[in-house]
């Protein structure tokens, strides 16, 4: 939340050789520094990384030490991932508080260990609540993007250039996409286009070439729209889709409720159960229906033209998905970290 930041010193610390430089330099956040400590797994790894993984907790720790008393930070936000925790062993150490976000439902073996370090835990929902120590926990909700905040049907269809008397689906699964929710989409692809769909497909830079090759001539089509990743237009692109095929990842928790957008996820089935558990989290609700990753070749044709040609169902998976929309997170994990860092 910039507007609350202004008067704060903003400092960044990820793992050595980690993709957090590459995420930070895309948010355009105004960190003051940028460092680095080493860290690895302790978990799901053979017994020699794990060793490995100790000795560079080790060393992560006496770095992060040097760090916090060169920074003098009043408050340490950790988000989980293994370079946290050297990050939170040397605030724990000094006496600077640590404030946990959990962007999914449940967490997972690191936010597990850094509970322990943790003054305050921010999550998203309240269904969070039951996994965490009692007394500890905040709801904030999740720290939605301007661009997100912003968006609005109007503007979106005129950016995409989209019909307005059609139905869109909406495909994405995030920076490095989805490949098979592409294959299961290019298999249905012409079905689709036929039955008067128009169709957002963001394939992820990793699968881009291979999804149009799929895509074959249809790929000229008026109503398929493909991008190998939308960033800054990504909110537009989620404002004017009547339905969502995607992951289920922890930013779907508030992303699809701020636009009221139903959506068929299907969780990404080698990341333990977190999307799962996200799944049925908005499935439960009736904002979402789950659809897992082995059922999409046989099931993905009939579940999305069944439900995006059923104005009555979408209209009502709309107004629960909207029931938990909250486009405070931002702000209110601000003022969490200040009024921690305060105290």
């Amino acid at each position: 939340m910039r507007d609350n930041s202004e008067a704060h010193e903003l400092h960044f610390v990820g793992a050595v050789g980690g993709m957090e430089r590459k995420l930070v330099l895309e948010s355009k956040l105004e960190f003051v520094s940028y460092h680095e400590v080493l860290a690895g797994p302790l978990h799901g790894v053979n017994p020699l990384r794990a060793a490995i993984s100790l000795f560079k907790l080790g060393i992560g720790t006496i770095q992060s030490l040097v760090k916090h008393l060169q920074i003098r930070p009043q408050v340490v936000l950790l988000t989980g991932g293994w370079a946290n925790l050297p990050v939170a062993a040397a605030a724990r150490l000094l006496g600077i508080p640590n404030v946990i976000y959990l962007p999914d439902i449940e967490p997972g073996l690191t936010i597990t260990v850094l509970q322990r370090f943790a003054r305050r835990i921010a999550i998203t929902v309240e269904a969070s609540a039951q996994f965490l120590p009692r007394g500890k926990t905040v709801v904030t909700g999740y720290p939605l993007q301007e661009n997100r905040l912003k968006a609005t049907r109007e503007k979106a269809r005129e950016h995409f250039k989209l019909d307005a008397r059609r139905k869109t689906l909406l495909v994405f699964g995030g920076s490095r996409g989805a490949r098979n929710i592409n294959i299961a989409l290019g298999a249905c692809l012409g079905r689709l286009l036929e039955d008067g769909v128009q169709i957002l497909h963001i394939t992820g830079e990793l699968d881009w070439e291979r999804a149009l090759r799929e895509a074959g001539e249809l790929k000229e089509h008026a109503d398929y729209h493909a991008f190998p990743y939308l960033h800054a237009d990504m909110g537009l692109a989620l404002a004017t889709a009547n339905l969502a095929l995607c992951r289920a990842g922890a930013s779907t928790l508030a992303e699809l409720p701020l636009f009221a957008l139903p959506a068929i996820l299907v969780p990404y089935p080698y990341a333990w159960r977190y999307q799962k558990v996200n799944a049925d989290y908005l499935s439960d609700r009736g904002a979402a229906i789950r659809l897992d990753d082995e059922d999409m070749p046989d099931k993905l044709h009939q579940a999305i033209s069944t439900l995006i040609h059923d104005d009555a169902r979408l209209s009502e998976m709309s107004e629960r998905s909207r029931a938990l929309a909250n486009s405070d997170g931002a702000a209110a994990l601000a003022r969490l970290l200040i009024e921690t860092g305060a105290n």
